[in-house]
């Protein structure tokens, strides 16, 4: 990245071999130092970089929300200040309330509405015949098909995060299915700047799925003997999990900004998806297999770090692996990579740059909504 050299002023010599240790480890602070603030620099720039945002579409939207609070409100801002700086009016409501009676006095253009799951589709049905467009992006494909499979249909678009989903709902008798993963919600995440108040080796932050915890089981003596943190729900099912104490935080939900706080001071982050195969949690019979990369794998890039993700079929179409980001395929895989990044600073650094680069020209909220207003626009 740099060839940056530190010098100091000579000191008496000889040195005893204690000196030298001394010295060696003063250089090595010294340097390691400058290279970070050089990244935090880097990632400053560019961050302050404006998006460009294409020209705003004269289209009035009704935007539906989740009504599920938190974990999804965080994803009702993102597409809300998206669809705000792209088109000309946005009208915000939720499931909860009556989408004709409020359709009736603001005639949208186009009804968006995110999950749905617990809307009445008859209000979708009169809504169609009103002549209003209705589109749907679902949020958690494929882990809940069984629930997603009775609804999609009464939409005229079906927009899903799920590669594998496409050829499903098409079956189904949808004829505007489109892929349209998440992003990132850059007023949510990106990176610290200044000295961050977190200060890790290595972070996983992420609901204990039964996956997850037989993963990091195999591989967990190791990957403690860095400053390794996991956070997230349920990780009391880990039977090891008393050993670490605070280091594992059970039960607890980390608001956006928090979450990108504790992932821009990491040096790497861990992105293990979810499996598609979990009886207790999923309502997936098919067995839908899961291919493309999940909305963290977009924040943990804009927030200026490192990730080490489980390979998924589709990354390599967002990102440059072994460039961008770089994958495992095991436990053990895994930490070899840790132990290699940890150990080749300046590869790591150039890869957080070269991801965060990546994230914000392709994959924020604002180039998602424009992509999705596009096919319907078309």
């Amino acid at each position: 990245m740099n060839n940056t050299e530190f010098i100091l002023p000579a000191p008496p010599l000889p040195l005893t071999p204690a000196e030298e240790e001394k010295l060696r480890g003063r250089l090595s602070g010294f340097k390691g130092g400058y290279d970070e603030g050089y990244l935090r620099g880097r990632l400053a720039a560019m961050n302050a970089r404006p998006e460009e945002v294409p020209p705003i579409r004269n289209i009035h939207v009704m935007y539906v929300a989740s009504g599920k609070g938190y974990p999804y409100s965080p994803l009702d801002d993102a597409v809300l200040a998206a669809l705000q700086k792209l088109t000309a009016q946005v009208t915000i409501t939720d499931v909860r309330q009556n989408l004709m009676e409020l359709a009736a006095t603001q005639r949208p253009d186009l009804v968006l509405v995110l999950d749905g799951m617990d809307l009445e589709l008859e209000q979708i049905s009169l809504l169609r015949g009103l002549g209003i467009r209705t589109a749907i992006w679902l949020t958690d494909d494929p882990y809940y098909t069984d629930f997603t499979a009775k609804i999609v249909a009464h939409y005229d678009y079906v927009f899903t995060l799920e590669r594998n989903c496409l050829d499903f709902y098409r079956g189904m008798g949808c004829p505007e299915v489109h892929y349209l993963p998440f992003a990132a919600h850059r007023e949510h995440y990106q990176p610290t700047i200044t000295r961050s108040a977190v200060q890790r080796d290595i972070s996983f932050i992420g609901s204990a799925y039964w996956n997850r915890v037989t993963f990091f089981r195999e591989i967990m003596p190791d990957l403690m003997t860095y400053n390794t943190v996991i956070n997230g729900i349920w990780w009391d099912r880990l039977p090891e999990a008393p050993l670490y104490g605070e280091r594992i935080e059970i039960g607890k939900w980390m608001s956006p900004v928090e979450t990108a706080m504790t992932y821009s001071g990491s040096k790497i982050v861990i992105n293990l998806h979810r499996s598609h195969i979990d009886e207790v949690v999923n309502n997936n019979t098919l067995m839908i297999p899961a291919a493309s990369p999940n909305p963290r794998t977009f924040e943990i890039a804009a927030s200026g770090t490192l990730q080490l993700s489980d390979a998924r079929d589709d990354l390599g179409s967002f990102y440059k692996v072994g460039e961008e980001i770089d994958t495992f395929a095991s436990p053990q895989e895994l930490m070899e990579k840790i132990r290699y990044y940890l150990t080749h600073e300046e590869e790591r650094r150039s890869m957080v740059l070269r991801a965060f680069e990546r994230t914000l020209k392709d994959h924020t909220y604002t180039k998602r909504l424009d992509q999705m207003l596009n096919i319907i626009y078309r």
